[in-house]
């Protein structure tokens, strides 16, 4: 499924679980925008990482620890963007994490970024995220435990 196939009204955000999204706010500063006041494509990724590393630290699994205790690093594999509309220069931003499927060494969120307040998506992404083993960068089958805390799938709205 392309990010754009899952259009539509966003679900509320709400608190870390595995079946609401998980918000991040964020602003757009000048170093994000281009000389027209509008954010550069590639900063965009900086919103949506951001994100996936504070909705990761939310559920108490920050990535010095998730290397450290467990012996893993979770890395994007793969990224679909569409950029649907604009953000610009000192623009409230709202970046979401939905976890949409799993696999036994990797998983999928929908992220999106959206003004604060307002409903129409900016950009959507459909991100994979791998699970390596620290010390080899090898894939590895995500440890349990953390598939049971960060990584079920959420319903779809």
């Amino acid at each position: 499924m392309s990010p754009v196939a899952r259009r539509g009204p966003a679900p509320a955000c709400t608190s870390v679980s595995s079946t609401s999204p998980f918000c991040w706010p964020c602003r757009v500063y000048w170093e994000d925008t281009d000389a027209g006041g509008v954010v550069y494509h590639a900063r965009y990724l900086h919103f949506l990482e951001r994100a996936r590393t504070e909705w990761l630290r939310a559920l108490g699994h920050g990535q010095q620890q998730l290397r450290e205790r467990d012996g893993v690093l979770f890395v994007v594999h793969r990224m679909e963007l569409a950029f649907n509309a604009p953000a610009r220069l000192d623009d409230a931003l709202v970046a979401s994490v939905e976890v949409v499927e799993r696999r036994s060494a990797s998983f999928t969120v929908w992220q999106t970024l959206r003004r604060e307040g307002e409903a129409v998506i900016l950009l959507d992404a459909r991100v994979r995220i791998a699970c390596l083993d620290a010390a080899r960068f090898r894939p590895r089958p995500i440890p349990v435990h953390l598939i049971e805390e960060i990584v079920q799938p959420c319903p779809t709205t």
